[in-house]
């Protein structure tokens, strides 16, 4: 007798997810001399309770956070779950680990850095794919969809990025989007270049030989910036991105705050 096949196969898992929440928020003190700025409350929720409430709407169930400035703080408030309200299936909730550059270092290791030292929790297999977004924007509509998961992992390239279109304070705008949907450094002639809105997908062979030396769980504590790494895959042609129309504010400063909380 043959085994019979589930017509309704479960979905692949959704990849994990790398919350950065490593900053000083210089630029939104006072206000984070004794809060972090992933704490600072949008619209009566912390800034990186938004991005959880998203993961595990999406069906996330594991995520890292980074932490440095007052990084207890984030992990007492969050403590190593989350869940939707009404959500008591402990299976359907939202596991999250620390990465605590702060305590190991003394100082945030900046994102490239940052994602190696979390590599082993985020991503320990050779051609892992997981999300990440900076803990200090509001883009309240955003999804973590699993069909960009499915897409990308099928795509073979080394990370997808959302572009939004260029906030006032950032109007030379970040990298270019062809038509077929590739990033490039520089925009395409007649038409201009995007900002990047931090969230991404990327695959872990990203942050390895040949494109990244700093070794996985960066054990030295090696502080490295994200941008040089995306450029040198871009100008590779590694690297895919689509527009988000969304609402989306980069939280930088106490100004753009208090103009969400109006």
């Amino acid at each position: 007798m043959h085994a019979k096949t589930n017509p309704f196969p479960a979905p692949a898992p959704q990849a994990p997810a790398m919350l950065l929440a490593a900053g000083r928020g210089e630029r939104m003190r006072p206000l984070t001399d004794h809060t972090p700025k992933p704490l600072l409350r949008v619209q009566g929720r912390p800034l990186l309770e938004w991005h959880l409430r998203a993961l595990a709407a999406a069906g996330v169930t594991r995520a890292v956070i980074n932490t440095a400035w007052l990084g207890e703080q984030i992990c007492a408030h969050f403590s190593d779950h989350f869940a939707l309200q009404g959500n008591t299936d402990a299976r359907k909730q939202l596991s999250i680990s620390y990465s605590p550059e702060g305590r190991d270092f003394g100082a945030a290791l900046e994102t490239a850095g940052g994602i190696a030292r979390a590599l082993p929790l985020l991503a320990p297999a050779a051609d892992d794919v997981f999300w990440v977004v900076a803990g200090d924007v509001f883009a309240p509509g955003f999804c973590f969809e699993r069909t960009a998961v499915e897409r990308f992992a099928a795509s073979g390239l080394l990370a997808h990025l959302w572009l939004v279109p260029n906030p006032p304070h950032h109007p030379q705008g970040d990298f270019g989007l062809s038509p077929d949907g590739m990033a490039r450094n520089e925009a395409p002639p007649g038409s201009t270049r995007h900002t990047f809105s931090t969230y991404a997908l990327y695959r872990r062979a990203l942050f390895e030989p040949p494109w990244c030396d700093i070794p996985p769980g960066n054990p030295a504590g090696v502080a490295a910036p994200l941008a040089p790494l995306l450029r040198r895959a871009i100008a590779a042609g590694q690297v895919s991105a689509e527009i988000y129309t969304g609402a989306w504010t980069d939280v930088g400063t106490p100004e753009r705050l208090a103009e969400l909380n109006r």
